[in-house]
């Protein structure tokens, strides 16, 4: 959807394959409408069977000349327009329930996925929450509307034109009197809406801001009960939720005076049919049972006009909502996907050229790196925090992309590659593991969704997760909390790593893998990695020297730059940054500084 200031249109031209069950939908509602103005009619011919007899309209138009028998006739007629009503409502609510539903389902689906498209960077500066509550409030506020609401705006403008058709056939002076209310009701309407628009805007803000604060509350949990700040963040969602309500109360102050001048209305026009025709019957003008017709369609015709300050409520709240999902459909991230493909085997041969890179308007967090990581060999990167050495993954990941200079994979910019040629050819193992709702298999496989058992079993065995998931109670079919918080960080660790070996990638990417893990877990996946490492690619970060000693080349970053690299024993004997580190983690400079 790309008119965000039309949203119907938008609606309608982004929904094309809707095109015919709209159109079917329409005219169930129109002949429904129809049947259900029709009653009326027929009760006012019976009215004038019962009065005129012989010379009622039934007898001249159908021939009956017993007034029992032009009753029955009427009767009969009452069956099959009940029938016909009954039958095109239920057609009616299947096609817009129909409807409602496969809007909302595509409109959460393609939301999602355009979210789940946009750049990782446009995820951090974003709360999870709001994007949330348009993907499941939003959508469902629009579901309401179109199951509801667009069938009773249709029904009310059918009823006015069948009504006002039966008016203008019958007495010229009545339909002008009966229509009356009108124009007053659409320019309330037309009003109403303008000033509902803003307040309902500002409602969807409001809930958005409360669903933010709730999921992010949810996810920390652990900090809040730890800070026992819990009456803290209560009133922090008390402050949100009291917000939502104020926004909430000016809307429905706005949109519930409206009904009152509508009642208003009906009666202005109700009061005239009832004298006015009255007169014309006692001068003889009409006939009694016209005018009982007369009577009962002008109720017909305004009442239901009652139900517009809903509808028109309902309405403004899908239009805002509508116009928030666009927003977030339109969306388009900063880092596009190149189209380019790697040959067949990916060496794994990663460069950094003359690269400067930084996060938003802020400062550079690299300058002017280059680095060069052979194919099949390991590579580390280290330095104090602040340094970059995560932003380095970041650029190798295509998670961000370089003001300045080249990251090239092969020989290729990366951005240049389709994500599955780039991605595809890269095992990550973050810092902050995130494992998903659902069994230890699930997680290791998700990267190959069709892997065997065995291949499963093997890659956990690589990782040295097999021995602590075969002790578990249901084994690979454990099951585990939402983020794996059922599970030690070290467990979540070497899980995310038998995740990364399944895939086999030519590239390995660790992200500070062992920075939550006690001496024994270090020691295990420090063993998987000396042997899923042989044949492949590696690019780690590191916090903890003694997990890198080993690697190839140890790269030291300071301030964004590279200012030292080679093996461990090479830059521990050049005494440079990396010795000072090192002599600090293995308790070298405090045992200097006693001595």
């Amino acid at each position: 959807m790309t008119d965000a200031s039309r949203p119907l249109l938008a609606l309608w031209r982004h929904h094309r394959r809707h095109r015919p069950r709209v159109i079917a939908a329409v005219l169930a509602t129109t002949a429904n409408t129809a049947a259900d103005v029709a009653p009326e009619l027929l009760l006012g011919i019976a009215v004038d069977v019962v009065v005129r007899g012989a010379d009622s309209f039934a007898s001249t138009l159908l021939g009956i000349e017993s007034r029992f028998g032009q009753l029955v006739a009427v009767a009969v007629l009452n069956v099959i327009v009940w029938v016909i009503e009954s039958a095109t409502d239920y057609l009616a609510a299947v096609l817009w329930r129909g409807l409602s539903q496969s809007v909302e389902h595509e409109l959460r689906v393609e939301t999602y996925a355009n979210v789940q498209q946009l750049d990782v960077s446009w995820h951090e500066g974003s709360a999870p929450g709001r994007v949330l509550s348009v993907i499941s409030e939003d959508v469902n506020q629009l579901e309401r509307f179109l199951d509801v609401g667009a069938r009773v705006i249709l029904h009310t403008a059918w009823t006015v034109i069948f009504v006002g058709a039966v008016f203008a056939a019958s007495s010229w002076q009545l339909m002008l009197l009966a229509f009356i209310p009108v124009p007053v009701i659409v320019w309330g309407s037309i009003r109403f809406q303008k000033v509902l628009e803003p307040r309902y805007k500002a409602v969807r803000e409001a809930a958005g801001e409360v669903s933010a604060t709730v999921s992010a509350n949810l996810g920390g949990l652990a900090t809040i009960k730890a800070f026992t700040a819990e009456r803290r963040e209560a009133e922090r969602v008390r402050d949100v939720s009291e917000g939502y309500r104020q926004a909430n109360r000016l809307a429905i102050r706005s949109s519930a005076a409206f009904v009152p001048l509508i009642r208003m209305a009906i009666l202005a026009g109700f009061t005239s049919t009832l004298l006015l025709g009255g007169w014309f019957v006692l001068e003889g003008r009409i006939e009694i049972g016209l005018y009982t017709v007369l009577v009962f369609m002008t109720q017909r015709l305004l009442w239901p006009l009652t139900d517009l300050g809903q509808t028109l409520d309902l309405y403004q709240r899908a239009m805002a909502s509508t116009r928030r999902i666009s927003t977030l459909m339109n969306q388009r991230g900063e880092q596009q996907p190149g189209h380019t493909v790697l040959p067949a085997p990916v060496r794994g041969r990663i460069e950094l050229r003359g690269v400067r890179f930084g996060y938003a308007d802020g400062p550079d967090i690299l300058r002017g790196l280059d680095l060069v990581v052979p194919a099949g060999e390991t590579h580390a990167v280290v330095g104090a925090t602040g340094a970059g050495k995560s932003s380095v993954l970041r650029l190798v990941l295509r998670f961000s992309d370089p003001r300045e200079g080249q990251v090239l994979l092969d020989g290729t910019d990366v951005r240049d590659l389709a994500w599955e040629s780039l991605r595809g050819a890269i095992g990550y193992v973050s810092q902050d593991v995130f494992l998903f709702h659902g069994t230890i298999r699930d997680n290791i496989a998700y990267g190959r969704p069709d892997a065997t058992d065995a291949e499963v079993r093997e890659a956990a065995r690589l990782a040295e997760a097999s021995r602590f998931v075969e002790e578990t109670a249901d084994g690979y079919d454990t099951v585990v909390g939402e983020r794996g918080l059922t599970l030690s960080g070290g467990q979540r660790q070497r899980i995310a790593l038998a995740r990364a070996i399944l895939r086999d990638p030519a590239v390995l990417v660790l992200d500070e893998a062992t920075s939550a893990v006690d001496n024994e877990t270090e020691a295990a996946i420090q063993r998987s990695l000396a042997h899923v490492t042989a044949d492949r690619t590696a690019l780690v970060v590191a916090h903890r020297l003694s997990t890198v000693r080993d690697a190839d080349r140890i790269w030291v970053l300071a301030e964004g730059r590279v200012v030292e690299s080679g093996t461990h024993d090479e830059l521990v004997g050049a005494g440079g940054l990396y010795a000072g580190l090192w002599a600090v983690q293995t308790g070298a400079a405090a045992l200097s500084a006693v001595d």
